[in-house]
């Protein structure tokens, strides 16, 4: 086995993943810690080592909200059940789960990003083992990055000090990752020339993020994006924040300069970072993705709906429980005000699929409930269907039981046990159909790592269900129930309703000629 291998900056020595025929290497350094100078800076060059670089243990997590162990928070009985897990400002490492023997194997590779609101998150949670995945023929990469007001502040002072890179400090730690990977992934048995990046949630919309950004051009060949687009459905129905203007981050950074008790960056970048993260914390504002003209040009997601991406194959999904919209009514009345007031002239079609004409409120509510995530996805389909582009579009629903005393449903994030199959680190008391699913699922995001294409054999050597592209004129979808099946029957009324909808009002979307069209 590849135990030993020479990266750019000096060798590393791994471990026996609990399958030896599987190596780990963890906590290697991509990038200079992100300390002193380099807070608020785009990620530098890591410092070369002498001798054997002991590759044993994952690094520090970012600076963030401290795990506190909460019986009530889901999230807490999933997998931040560490509060004395390593966290530190020096945190750019990235991990490896290689089969490789040598080092000339030229495996496919994915680089995944955690998700967390772009907030909290870190490499170590549980459900991001790579080993399973790595025993699938796939090198797995997992990278770590600044997160919150480390990642994702922006003040005039830093964009005077680095045009180039002035804010999207967290995006930046990921492309450098990814980077490192195009130059080290030979090194571990992987091919740079094969390429994925993916993620869930925030990590989810750091792929899209990339995928847009005009700096990555030839970076990847392939993307998943795991409940990481999103799209407003009715109003005073928010989704998670996103991107704002540099030149409003920079007013948002200098207010937190003031909060913190300094005027200038350089006394900024003197305070100790816990005091920092601990002021974070108290001024309670969310830090984002900035449009800073260099990263990331225009919002990512109608850089998506116009084309304006890296064409590579997509794999896309959702959970069936997440994210669900409802329009925002106490009455019948207020709901065809509603209707009104967002669709117009096409109201009256939008009321009867929704049955107003029964009056029944709680009837009209539950038709009317979409998930926006799914939203997101079935118009990006048809953006991509109308855009001539080859890339095909892979779209998949989880919606499994899930067993537990709290009883669930398909929870925000709960599908990456199964992509990783690691359902045997989950508390959960999963059983046979649990970990024949995960089985599944684990295969298809392999066969679609390595080739673009998620289809491929079981192990007991059978053809899986047939997984087809998802397009405006088949706009079918994989879902993940006690088993994979392949579903060729249309989204739902009202789902169709709504993305036609879009188009409707959106119309030179559908060609990517309007780069001013309004959402």
């Amino acid at each position: 086995m590849l135990r030993e291998t020479r990266v750019e900056n000096g060798w590393v020595r791994g471990l026996p993943a609990a399958d030896p025929r599987i190596t780990s290497f963890k906590g290697i350094p991509f990038a200079a810690p992100p300390v002193g100078e380099n807070r608020w800076r785009a990620p530098q060059p890591a410092q070369d080592w002498e001798g054997i670089r002991e590759a044993y243990a994952f690094a520090p997590i970012s600076m963030q909200a401290p795990t506190v162990i909460d019986i009530n928070n889901i999230y807490t009985r999933e997998w931040a059940v560490d509060p004395a897990i390593p966290m530190d400002e020096d945190c750019l490492y990235l991990n490896v789960w290689t089969p490789a023997v040598s080092p000339d194997e030229k495996l496919p590779v994915i680089v995944w990003y955690f998700g967390g609101g772009l907030q909290v998150g870190h490499t170590a949670e549980m459900e991001f083992d790579g080993e399973r995945i790595a025993r699938r023929g796939i090198v797995v990469v997992t990278v770590n990055y600044r997160v919150n007001v480390f990642g994702f502040l922006a003040h005039p002072e830093i964009s005077a000090e680095s045009p180039d890179a002035p804010a999207n400090f967290g995006h930046l730690d990921q492309q450098a990752g990814a980077q490192w990977v195009k130059r080290n992934i030979s090194a571990f048995g992987g091919d740079p020339d094969q390429i994925t990046i993916g993620g869930q949630s925030a990590g989810g919309g750091s792929v899209l993020s990339q995928l847009t950004s005009p700096q990555n051009e030839g970076l990847f060949q392939r993307a998943v994006i795991m409940s990481g687009l999103f799209l407003p459905v009715y109003p005073d129905n928010p989704v998670p924040p996103f991107q704002q203007p540099l030149k409003e981050a920079e007013k948002q950074g200098s207010r937190f300069f003031e909060f913190l008790g300094v005027s200038t960056l350089e006394q900024a970048r003197k305070l100790d970072a816990a005091y920092v993260r601990d002021k974070m914390l108290e001024y309670g504002e969310f830090w984002g993705t900035v449009i800073d003209d260099r990263y990331c040009t225009e919002d990512p997601y109608r850089l998506l709906l116009q084309g304006r991406h890296g064409s590579v194959p997509l794999l896309l999904g959702n959970t069936s429980d997440e994210f669900v919209s409802v329009p925002a009514a106490g009455s019948a009345e207020e709901f065809e005000a509603m209707a009104a007031q967002r669709f117009g002239g096409r109201a009256q079609q939008f009321l009867r699929l929704c049955g107003a004409d029964s009056g029944n409120l709680k009837e009209m509510l539950e038709k009317a409930s979409v998930s926006n995530i799914e939203y997101a996805i079935r118009v990006a389909v048809q953006a991509n269907s109308g855009s001539g582009r080859s890339a095909p579009v892979y779209a998949y629903t989880f919606d499994a039981e899930i067993p537990g005393w709290d009883h669930p449903g398909t929870f925000h994030s709960v599908d990456l046990w199964f992509y990783f199959e690691t359902l045997a680190k989950c508390w959960r008391p999963f059983v046979g159909k649990h970990y024949d699913l995960a089985r599944q699922m684990c295969n298809y995001l392999a066969n679609f790592i390595a080739s673009g294409d998620p289809n491929g054999q079981d192990a007991n050597g059978q053809a899986m269900p047939r997984w087809k592209p998802c397009t405006a004129d088949a706009p079918f979808a994989m879902a993940f129930k006690d088993q994979a099946e392949f579903q060729e029957k249309p989204p739902g009324e009202v789902m169709q309703f709504l993305v036609d909808d879009f188009y409707t009002r959106n119309p030179m979307l559908l060609t990517g000629a309007d780069p001013h069209g309004q959402g």
